[in-house]
């Protein structure tokens, strides 16, 4: 089903071959997939998309797509870190697979075998997963485990896992058309920040060291107007 997703979105143009984000990008993508990696048995590949709405998902297998407006759209390193940490973090728990099958009613072992049958009925899936993956629909405690091992994670690379909070914190003065909708789809964020205030508290020696304080964060600012080159 990753590589169909992948197939398609190189058939619409989306998926973007080469541009100066990736410089942007890349460090902190290599520092998630070394800190991940050991948790998934495919190997992490990233990849920048165009959208109009700043987004970020991951397909079975490993792929994450990273849509160019979210560089524009994040404020520091740390939110971009942690927006990526939650994604991949879906991917570790097989969430997307899972919301799938729960959607459509497929078994595991359906989707395993029309990868080894044929293209036919994995490109059906991959078209059906590819039109919901804007608007997953996970529940609040899937998106709490994603923010939760996502900050793990985050810690690992480095990256202030603070991240994270300071982004739905930003999202009550945001303007909703502009909010990654893969951290939108339940507007309790204050939930979900108090989750992860409390993972931080009750693991002092992992996120201790790490300072609350959005000001201390790593300004990100990417050129405007960058080329793109599209893969064909």
């Amino acid at each position: 089903m990753g590589k169909e997703v992948f197939n398609e979105l190189k058939a619409k143009g989306e998926i973007i071959e080469s541009s100066p984000l990736y410089d942007q990008l890349k460090p902190i993508a290599d520092a998630i997939t070394r800190a991940a990696q050991p948790r998934y048995n495919h190997p992490f590949k990233f990849y920048l998309v165009h959208e109009t709405q700043p987004n970020a998902f991951a397909t079975p297998g490993g792929n994450v797509y990273v849509v160019d407006s979210l560089l524009y759209f994040v404020k520091n390193k740390e939110q971009l870190a942690g927006t990526l940490c939650h994604e991949v973090s879906h991917t570790i728990h097989h969430d997307t697979v899972e919301l799938m099958e729960k959607r459509e009613k497929i078994k595991e072992r359906e989707i395993g075998a029309a990868i080894l049958m044929g293209p036919t009925r994995a490109h059906i899936l991959a078209i059906a997963l590819l039109g919901k993956l804007h608007s997953l629909g996970y529940s609040r405690d899937v998106e709490s485990r994603a923010d939760l091992t996502g900050s793990d994670v985050c810690a690992q690379t480095g990256y202030n896992p603070w991240g994270l909070v300071w982004l739905f914190q930003d999202f009550e003065s945001a303007n909703p058309n502009e909010i990654p909708q893969l951290l939108s789809d339940h507007p309790d964020d204050q939930n979900r920040i108090n989750v992860l205030e409390h993972h931080f508290r009750q693991n002092p020696s992992v996120f201790g060291k790490f300072n609350p304080d959005p000001k201390s964060a790593t300004p990100f600012a990417v050129p405007k107007n960058t080329a793109e080159v599209f893969l064909h």
